[in-house]
């Protein structure tokens, strides 16, 4: 009994009009996200005229060099995401959206659901191809 089936190579314009949709919310979370940590950064800059006591708040003066480290951090973070979906939203207009790079396979659903970025299978992401 053999199921003969026609394996999709490529995804219909509604379906990539649904994925362009995910990613244009996610996109637009990010850059908000990228925004507010600038916004909280220049903040943390600007220590006003009081900071007058020089050396008395240096364990402060830790903390707050520690967490802008991890707030530049993030935003690098975001912005490295923000720019893998915009690369995203250019294979969908290129037709290569929902490809595998490394098999070729259709990417699913489910997968590109949840990381809409994403260019490969989770079999060739984890080299089970």
């Amino acid at each position: 009994m053999s199921e003969v089936t026609e394996e999709k190579t490529h995804y219909s314009e509604s379906e990539l009009r649904e994925f362009e949709e995910i990613i244009k919310k996610k996109l637009d979370a990010t850059y908000n996200e990228v925004n507010f940590i600038k916004e909280t950064l220049s903040r943390k800059n600007d220590n006003g005229t009081d900071n007058t006591a020089v050396g008395s708040k240096t364990l402060e003066d830790g903390a707050d060099v520690r967490e802008k480290e991890q707030l530049s951090q993030s935003a690098a973070r975001l912005q490295k995401f923000a720019t893998q979906l915009e690369a995203a939203l250019i294979r969908i207009k290129n037709g290569t959206y929902g490809i595998c790079k490394d098999t070729g396979k259709l990417i699913p659903k489910e997968r590109l659901r949840a990381v809409p970025h994403t260019q490969q299978t989770i079999e060739a992401k984890l080299g089970t191809r």
